[in-house]
């Protein structure tokens, strides 16, 4: 029987769009999920137990802890001990020892993340999403093209800096405050604007692409300043410890208001939500809650380097899920892109492994060991369960935060002096599944053990780059 023309016709149209839609229905049934939106949002100095999802009482968060709730709590999430590295981690995928990113880049200084460093929001924007940052940059601004509309964003609000003035957006005398990197007058709380512009930004996208919204607040870092009205609900506290209360309950509800905006433009749904610290809490038992870890921020044990974190998309990630398998920052590099259906081939190798399945499916780590480290001369490995952390002779595996801020000058005399003495390893080994805490080195037991780890850490910083303050 001859087939009629018309029929033919309809059929080399048809049957191509019959094609592509079984693929997606097929990836969709094979657990491949479609490529979403993403919402990525980073507390600054956020105390690894000051919220509900993690054990906080006093200080509510009910907006992150309903996100949390119906996602996958991450219970073993690791990011760099302090702000920029955490960043760069993030956007390159690399650890610091790749990047020379070890350190806070601070106003005006010369240098930041490496310009032939591809970012997340590069490969993105490849992969045809519009992207956005709502937030903290602190990669890098003493030239143009450190900054983030050279670096992947179509879009930029929010300032370079850290430690800037809530409300006068001031930074050592200097204000700091930038739309598409160029001065913004905009006045009132930063939390506030930070919110309102990101919910701009999802209700303004455009409806061709996906979008990848970067959120990193500069709450809840010092200095501590929140409104009157945020503050009132805990009177249990006080002086630094009831502002910082403020502080997140004001960051609390500002992501709050972004989820209200995903619902309300119709694309909550399809929109895979991150939420995580940059690291732990600073003056722990003074300021901020590291609940069971030991140290904070600046440190390499767990206070400083695991926080609280959870990710968030419906009907992708099972409601209730706690993940306690180590995932590091960097992951989320190789897992968005290909989420995004975007390439991960460059020239620069990734340290960053897809943890979609460890999220979303329960599978184990991809990872036989994660690298925390402050500097080449100050690091830890995990592996499974168990963590070494190494530090060269003159160097105090608990660094405060408040050391790496002193002044330049006074930085390289204390330099000076850690040279000269003897280079003599120490060397401690924890058990993190019976010694979340790190209060029993087992090292002196397990000599074997301490002996694989070190070699591992040594493959780690074997190549390790020089600070990029240094190069």
């Amino acid at each position: 029987m001859r087939v009629p023309r018309t029929l033919l016709l309809y059929g080399a149209v048809c049957l191509p769009l019959a094609m592509r839609a079984a693929s997606v229905s097929g990836a969709a049934e094979s657990g491949v999920p479609a490529r979403p939106h993403v919402v990525f949002v980073v507390a600054d100095d956020l105390g690894y137990a000051d919220v509900g999802f993690m054990g906080a009482k006093e200080i509510r968060t009910p907006q992150l802890d309903k996100l949390a709730a119906g996602g996958a709590i991450l219970d073993a999430f690791y990011v760099q001990p302090v702000c920029s590295p955490t960043r760069a981690a993030l956007m390159t995928g690399r650890y610091p020892t790749r990047t020379g990113v070890y350190t806070i880049v601070r106003p005006n200084a010369p240098w930041g993340l490496p310009l032939h460093e591809r970012t997340l929001a590069d490969a993105l924007r490849e992969a045809g999403y519009h992207t956005a940052i709502c937030g903290k940059w602190h990669l890098g601004e003493f030239q143009p093209e450190y900054r983030p509309t050279r670096r992947g964003f179509d879009q930029q609000y929010g300032h370079f800096f850290g430690a800037l003035d809530y409300f006068t957006k001031l930074r050592d005398g200097q204000r700091d405050w930038y739309r598409n990197d160029q001065p913004s007058a905009d006045d009132g709380y930063t939390t506030h604007l930070l919110a309102r512009e990101a919910c701009r930004i999802v209700r303004e996208r455009p409806k061709d692409k996906p979008l990848f919204l970067y959120v990193p607040f500069n709450a809840v870092h010092g200095p501590y300043q929140v409104p009157d009205s945020y503050v009132q609900p805990y009177s249990q506290f006080t002086g630094t410890r009831q502002k910082y209360a403020g502080m997140i309950a004001a960051m609390d509800e500002a992501v709050g208001q972004i989820v209200e905006t995903l619902d309300d433009t119709g694309i909550r749904q399809q929109t895979l939500i991150v939420f995580t610290s940059d690291n732990g809490g600073p003056s722990p038992g003074k300021i901020t809650d590291n609940g069971p870890l030991r140290a904070g921020k600046g440190t390499i044990h767990e206070g400083g380097a695991r926080v609280c974190a959870f990710a968030h998309w419906p009907n992708q990630i099972k409601p209730g899920t706690r993940v306690t398998e180590p995932i590091h920052i960097v992951d989320w590099f190789p897992t968005l892109v290909t989420l995004a259906g975007g390439s991960l081939e460059q020239k620069l190798p990734l340290d960053g492994l897809n943890v979609w399945d460890t999220i979303a499916h329960g599978a184990k780590s991809p990872h036989d060991a994660i690298l925390l480290c402050a500097s080449p001369s100050r690091a830890a490995v995990r592996a499974g369960d168990w963590k070494l952390v190494f530090t060269a002779a003159g160097q105090d595996a608990e660094q405060s935060a408040e050391e790496s801020a002193q002044p330049a000058a006074k930085r390289k005399r204390g330099k000076r002096i850690q040279t000269a003495k003897s280079a003599v390893e120490q060397l401690q080994l924890y058990n993190l599944a019976t010694d979340i805490g790190e209060q029993h080195d087992r090292a002196a037991d397990e000599p074997h053990r301490v002996t694989e780890l070190r070699a591992r850490l040594g493959q780690f910083l074997n190549d390790a780059v020089r600070p990029g303050n240094e190069q």
